[in-house]
C-alpha cells in the first residue's frame, strides 16, 4: 500500500472509532429516560 493509502486508511478509521466513542460517551453521560415516554393508555 502506498503512503497516500494508508493515511486515508488511518484517517477513516479515526473518524469512525472516533464516532463510536462520541456516541458512547454522549450515552453515558445523557442516558436516555425509559420514563420520559409516554405510557399506553389503561384499559377500564
Amino acid at each position: 500500500m502506498s503512503t497516500t493509502a494508508v493515511i486515508m486508511m488511518i484517517i477513516a478509521m479515526v473518524t469512525v472509532w472516533g464516532g463510536l466513542v462520541a456516541a458512547i460517551v454522549n450515552l453515558a453521560r445523557h442516558p436516555e429516560v425509559a420514563d420520559a415516554e409516554p405510557q399506553p393508555p389503561v384499559e377500564l
